[in-house]
């Protein structure tokens, strides 16, 4: 075997093994720490083992990573050099922690002899990230031993298997702190020969399979069952009663499923957008006006919920989960050790259940007085919101959400943004069983939102659009900066530009004048036209709702501007919930 330097033969055993694995984006921030991995990583795209992204930003690469992980349902690895490099991942690193998202991060560091000694770009890395992260390693200095190809090969298996969820945890990030030596670039290095062989095992298999938890992705079991992704453990079986509902939150588990056994037992489905339940008949489209009316809500109270991801868009909504009326609170882990219960409510935690003695009714047989009146209420509300959005032509944050999800094609991807964006969606989704809707609503905030999204669109078989607000996009205009030769996304940006915060004025703040504008409305004057010419970006500004459907007409990455007002937005807000209060209340 020919010399090579200990830092490159890691960078290429490293490599090829989690491309055994089954790695096939990475995500690379520039620095010289991270030479070894990065050039590995570069000759493994051309020899068409792996797509390589480049970013300049290391939260923009890492939210870009975030995205392509939660789109694909596979582990992503992102890669930076040393110092405050890596710090700037922790962003995203909470997020995946918080959604289960599957990420390698990677973080090249000084030698052992550098730290503590002043030495540039050396700060302590060693469990970084915390609690966070699924699992940490520091790798080990690079050696010329016998032995190290095994570790080396078996490190990147345990590394996935943990980031996957298939070593018996929760899927997530995992972070692998790995530090080198010079020289850095690949050269002899080595007097001899490497003292063993680099090579994998045979026929490309990896170092290690793990037997444990199915891994992120995989399907829940048998017809009947509703459960976690992949859940195979303990399954609860409970007497159907007419009083229930199904609510589903945003995450990464068998929504379909949820939906199925709630048509079965004849439940309404509260499905936030993000949650993939959005769909078939029993899916309400204004289920939180619904939960907002105290009149509804006395005539409505549950037997039994069952509940899944993680719900929280509303205080109604949390109030419903927290029920006294309901005798049995079900909640649907997401893995071990992991599940959303805001309001402490859960009479059962479990991985999965099934549904004994429902009734098996034919399609066309009438549904239950119980869920008739979810019904009949749900469609009362959205033709009295419906009725004031297309009496006023003018440009405005509902009706934008409303008419965006109509106008999206067949196969279409979104996604939204954690502040208003995504609680206007909510509010004005009718089920759709033909698109995706996601957001990072693991932690809910708003960082590295364009550049997720540009990973999700990237790791989408088909067209791609996101609404965020103009704060949120500010706080990631550097996820813009793809390079010439960067994989270009098929992405319509859509930007709501109120010039500043808009969710504060819907809240308490806003009755606080002398102090809100500054402290929470914080208008900021940017010219978005003048920023997507600076990333060279096509741009255009939304002037008439009537222009929607053909403003979404293109390819590649484009934005779209819609001008509204904050202060109009949170006045029409309240003419909504009150019309649909009202016409709730008519048909109580």
């Amino acid at each position: 075997m020919s010399p090579v330097n200990p830092a490159t033969a890691f960078g290429t055993v490293f490599t090829d093994e989690l491309a055994r694995c089954g790695l096939r984006e990475v995500v690379l921030a520039p620095g010289s720490r991270s030479t070894p991995l990065a050039m590995a990583f570069f000759e493994a795209e051309r020899q068409g083992s792996l797509r390589l992204h480049v970013r300049i930003d290391e939260r923009s690469a890492s939210f870009l990573a975030l995205g392509l992980a939660k789109a694909s349902h596979r582990p992503v690895a992102v890669l930076c050099t040393s110092g405050t490099a890596a710090a700037n991942f922790h962003p995203a690193v909470i997020e995946a922690d918080e959604s289960s998202v599957p990420l390698l991060v990677l973080t090249a560091d000084r030698p052992p002899e550098l730290r503590e000694t002043g030495a540039n770009q050396a700060i302590d890395q060693i469990k970084l990230y915390g609690d966070a992260v699924r699992w940490f390693c520091e790798a080990g200095l690079p050696e010329a031993r016998s032995g190290a190809v095994t570790y080396w090969r078996s490190l990147a298996c345990q590394a996935w298997a943990h980031a996957a969820g298939s070593a018996g945890g929760l899927p997530g990030p995992v972070h692998l702190n790995l530090p080198f030596r010079d020289p850095l670039i690949p050269d002899e290095g080595l007097d001899g020969p490497w003292p063993e062989s680099l090579d994998g095992r045979p026929d490309g298999q990896p170092w290690t399979r793990f037997r444990g938890w199915p891994a992120a992705g995989h399907e829940a079991g048998g017809r009947g069952t509703a459960g976690a992704r992949g859940s195979g453990g303990d399954e609860l079986a409970l007497p159907w009663t007419e009083r229930g509902a199904v609510v589903c939150g945003d995450g990464d588990y068998d929504a379909l499923a949820l939906v199925e056994l709630a048509e079965r037992a004849g439940w309404p489905v509260l499905a936030e957008p993000s949650s993939g339940a959005r769909r078939g008949p029993n899916a309400l489209s204004a289920y939180q006006q619904l939960l907002a009316t105290p009149e509804f809500i006395t005539a409505h109270q549950p037997d039994l919920i069952i509940s899944a991801g993680r719900p929280g868009l509303s205080r109604g909504q949390l109030a419903f989960l927290g029920a006294r009326s309901a005798s049995r609170h079900v909640v649907i882990a997401q893995g071990p050790g992991r599940w959303a219960d805001p309001p402490r409510a859960a009479t059962d935690v479990t991985q999965a259940v099934r549904l004994a003695g429902a009734p098996a009714a034919p399609r066309d047989a009438p549904v239950s007085a119980w869920l008739a009146g979810w019904r009949r209420a749900d469609e009362a509300a959205r033709r009295a919101v419906d009725a004031v959005l297309d009496a006023d032509d003018s440009l405005s944050e509902p009706r934008l959400a409303r008419d965006l999800l109509a106008a999206l094609p067949e196969g279409a991807l979104l996604w939204t943004g954690s502040s208003l964006p995504v609680r206007d969606i909510d509010f004005h989704f009718r089920p759709r069983a033909d698109i995706r809707v996601l957001a990072s609503r693991g932690a809910s905030g708003i960082d590295g939102t364009t550049s997720a999204a540009i990973g999700a669109a990237l790791a989408h078989d088909g067209p791609a659009f996101a609404v965020v607000g103009d704060l949120t996009f500010l706080h990631d205009a550097a996820g813009l900066a793809l390079g010439p030769r960067e994989p270009r996304p098929d992405l319509c940006l859509i930007v709501i530009n109120n010039d500043g915060g808009g969710i504060f004025s819907t809240l308490e703040q806003a009755a606080f004048t002398g102090s809100f504008e500054r402290l929470f409305g914080t208008p900021h004057g940017a010219g978005l036209a003048q920023l997507a010419a600076a990333f060279g970006v096509p741009y255009q500004r939304l002037e008439q709702p009537g222009d929607l459907t053909k403003a979404l007409q293109g390819t590649g990455l484009r934005i779209i501007e819609a001008r509204t007002q904050r202060e109009a937005g949170a006045a029409l807000r309240a003419r909504l919930r009150e019309v649909a209060a009202a016409a709730i209340r008519s048909v109580v």
